[in-house]
């Protein structure tokens, strides 16, 4: 009788495994919600946006390379001018121009509050960037509108709306991303890297440059394509200041246009299964894309800094 009960009390499962097992079905199910969700939009967008090419029968080569952008307007052959190139030029040299800009900045700020200053660091300027954060993009908007529009006018001529007012608001929005990135980035350099320098004789300058940013390169290069991620995918501020202008931009100070202001200011002026609605979800499939292309750039990044951190 006790060896049928102790055998029956080893066999039943306790309460601490059928917790075990409760918490991964629930962590399995919420993986595969995620996946499921993530899937959905993908298909959705996928299938709007290749609506323009299947369906309105628009040539993909003059989507992508097409230089004017009049969906109301069609040519000879009755064909509306969708050339997509204006704003995927605009949205490309607003975000590369904007990384360039907060990439010093950024290293700055982070090696000042890591190798220079913690203490003051941690006390002023972190809290400084983390306001930043929390600002809204309208905010952002506003101050672009009423700040650096009229600065740019003032200085460079023109109107002031155009891509370098875009580069200036966005250079402020990402600033705060890249900073916090490369500061858990040289964070990450094990101490005996410094240590060792050190001990060679090497400056504190010589150790920062020569050895902790080369360490934490990977890094700061995943922030850096981190913050072009997000520039490259915000709207309503860089709507309100790059003059929405659907042409090739010619100079930094004349009106442009980026996919995500063109889809924010259309996509409520057109009806569902349109030639004009469609072609705008061709441009948030576009989008879509390089927000996984940025992905996939960090993802490879991320793998070669640990590679060669277990070196």
């Amino acid at each position: 009788m006790k060896n049928q009960e102790l055998a029956k009390q080893l066999t039943t499962p306790s309460k601490n495994s059928r917790l075990e097992k409760f918490g991964k079905s629930i962590t399995f199910f919420c993986l595969t919600l995620i996946v499921f969700i993530v899937a959905m939009i993908l298909i959705f967008v996928a299938q709007k946006g290749l609506s323009t090419f299947f369906v309105n029968k628009v040539n993909p080569f003059d989507f992508l390379f097409g230089s004017q952008w009049q969906p109301g307007v069609k040519d000879a052959n009755g064909q509306p001018y969708l050339g997509a190139l204006p704003m995927i030029m605009g949205s490309f040299i607003v975000t590369i121009l904007s990384a360039i800009v907060a990439t010093p900045f950024a290293i700055g700020a982070a090696v000042f509050m890591t190798e220079v200053s913690p203490k003051y660091g941690a006390k002023i300027l972190q809290p400084v960037i983390e306001l930043l954060v929390g600002i809204p993009s309208v905010v952002y908007g506003f101050i672009g509108l009423q700040v650096v529009v009229p600065f740019v006018r003032s200085i460079f001529g023109g109107t002031g709306f155009g891509i370098l007012s875009g580069v200036f608001v966005l250079f402020v929005m990402i600033l705060p991303t890249v900073t916090f990135m490369t500061v858990d980035s040289l964070r990450a350099v094990p101490r005996h890297y410094k240590e060792a320098s050190l001990a060679m004789g090497a400056t504190r300058w010589q150790t920062i440059w020569r050895v902790i940013l080369n360490a934490a390169r990977p890094g700061i290069f995943t922030a850096v394509i981190f913050g072009m991620a997000r520039a490259f995918g915000e709207a309503l501020a860089i709507q309100m200041v790059v003059g929405n202008s659907a042409v090739i931009p010619t100079s930094l100070t004349t009106p442009a246009a980026t996919l995500t202001s063109v889809l924010t200011m259309g996509i409520g002026n057109t009806v569902m299964g349109t030639v004009q609605n469609n072609v705008l979800w061709s441009l948030a499939l576009v989008l879509l894309f390089m927000s996984l292309a940025f992905n996939m750039v960090m993802k490879l990044i991320t793998r070669e800094g640990k590679k060669n951190y277990a070196r």
